[in-house]
């Protein structure tokens, strides 16, 4: 995809981006550093730096980057790369998944960095939103570095595999409350780290076998593998299930309740190789209006 970018003070203006909603990303669950302003516009910490975005009309303006730096990084961040027009078009014809596609007009996903997606989705294991950003926030203010200030407090970007591999586990838990994720945290650091995991080498695989190299770190089942699949290695197939995914799927296309692995398959049979944006748009529609609870 090609679109116009002017450049601005303290940023750029990308013209004419259909269907991106920032704040309904920032409410997706697949993000755990975009915060929602009161001025509907979204502060994003990613890549060491702070940027803001915001809907204008038919573009989005983001302040702190400029014409090279959107082009390098914030371009296949932000999915640009994907039409999204096409892909509800393709995808349209489920009902259900209509609806969830009307409801979540802006919705797309996010290309992130693997070890920050990695580490973010180990603590998202049985947790809540609230507590797993919190939790990532106390990690990067503890051990990241200082990138930035907004509203007179210090941003700090995420820290990396070297540094949380030499964290210590006690420290971890009782700083940053992410429980019994700590030694995960740590190990899975350590094996990153040390080159027992080329994340960068999980690219050249196909989506089962980079799962099953996921899976080899502690704290990643089946679920957050298909997570990070989805939101750090663009694999358009992966279909996560989680309490709420399953509780939606049940409710409105299967009979009974089912093996959550089982909804996964169905998942990927029933919509294809787009199977994991149209599980986005289905958790953000159930979740945002409690389907199935």
């Amino acid at each position: 995809m090609k679109y116009k970018i002017d450049e601005i003070e303290n940023g750029v203006i990308v013209r004419d981006v259909k269907h991106f909603n920032p704040v309904q990303v920032a409410e997706s669950g697949q993000v755990f550093r975009w915060n929602a302003l009161e001025d509907d516009s979204v502060n994003i910490v990613s890549h060491g730096k702070l940027i803001n975005i915001k809907r204008e009309k038919e573009d989005i303006v983001i302040r702190g980057t400029n014409k090279s730096e959107f082009e390098n990084i914030w371009y296949d961040y932000f999915d640009l790369g994907r039409d999204y027009v096409e892909i509800r078009n393709i995808l349209s014809g489920d009902i259900e998944l209509d609806k969830a596609m009307e409801y979540g007009e802006g919705l797309r996903m996010v290309n992130q960095d693997p070890f920050e997606t990695t580490i973010t989705f180990i603590i998202s294991a049985n947790n809540q939103i609230p507590r797993i950003k919190k939790s990532v926030e106390l990690i990067a203010k503890t051990y990241g570095e200082a990138i930035g200030e907004y509203d007179g407090e210090t941003v700090y970007s995420f820290p990396s595999p070297e540094v949380l591999s030499k964290a210590d586990v006690a420290e971890i838990r009782e700083i940053t409350r992410v429980g019994f994720r700590d030694q995960r945290i740590v190990d899975t650091s350590k094996m990153i780290a040390n080159g027992e995991m080329i994340l960068d080498e999980l690219y050249n695989l196909n989506r089962e076998e980079a799962r099953n190299e996921l899976i080899k770190f502690p704290g990643v089942g089946e679920k957050v593998a298909d997570c990070i699949l989805l939101f750090a290695y663009k694999f358009a197939d992966s279909f996560p299930v989680d309490v709420w995914v399953q509780r939606i799927m049940e409710t409105l296309y299967l009979e009974e309740p089912i093996p959550k692995k089982h909804i996964g398959d169905f998942g990927r049979k029933q919509f294809g190789e787009l199977a994991g944006i149209a599980q986005q748009f289905l958790f953000y529609y159930g979740r945002e209006n409690k389907i199935g609870k």
